[in-house]
């Protein structure tokens, strides 16, 4: 069973890098992105980056992280009543459906628009209309991430507090 927690742990820890690493490059890619107007060419290259970082990595990171954060709540009797990990659990689906609607779902919108722009089929008015917004959920979901982190590591006591007889006593 120890091995068992030991590859959970590792395999959160693994999606939670990946997945703060990807927020943290996309932020990035978001303030070198051109204005098409300006530079078609580097609005598309970097619009298709951003879309792969978003299919390849950042969702399969979250994914990776969500899973194994289950997993290891099932499997770690100690965590069942431990109000940091449903906390962790109830945080990780915000983010997992945040990241879907209000990032991956703008980037792979863009990513089409721009495709179909170079394509002749769209004007030009059409693109760069999302990024602002998705800079914005990326920001709130690395803060979210984050704290979730933070969770893990320190472990704050969450919920009701048990008082033994001794302790009820006194008062």
């Amino acid at each position: 069973m120890n091995s068992v927690r030991k590859a959970l742990k590792f395999c959160h820890t693994l999606g939670g890098v990946g997945l703060l690493g990807t927020l943290l490059t996309l932020i990035i890619v978001f303030v070198m992105l051109p204005e098409p107007s300006q530079d078609i060419d580097g609005y598309a290259a970097l619009t298709e980056l951003v879309d792969r970082l978003a299919r390849w990595v950042l969702l399969p990171s979250l994914t990776l992280t969500l899973i194994s954060g289950l997993l290891s709540i099932g499997a770690v009797t100690a965590f069942h009543g431990a109000g940091w990990a449903w906390l962790k659990l109830a945080t990780g689906v915000v983010m997992f459906e945040g990241t879907l609607l209000a990032v991956q779902g703008p980037i792979q919108r863009e990513a089409s628009l721009t495709r179909q722009y170079l394509s002749g089929d769209v004007e030009a008015a059409a693109l760069a209309t999302s990024f602002e917004t998705i800079n914005y959920s990326i920001l709130l979901l690395g803060s979210v991430a984050i704290a979730n982190v933070v969770l893990g590591i320190w472990r704050p006591r969450l919920g009701r507090r048990r008082f033994d007889s001794a302790q009820v006593s006194e008062k």
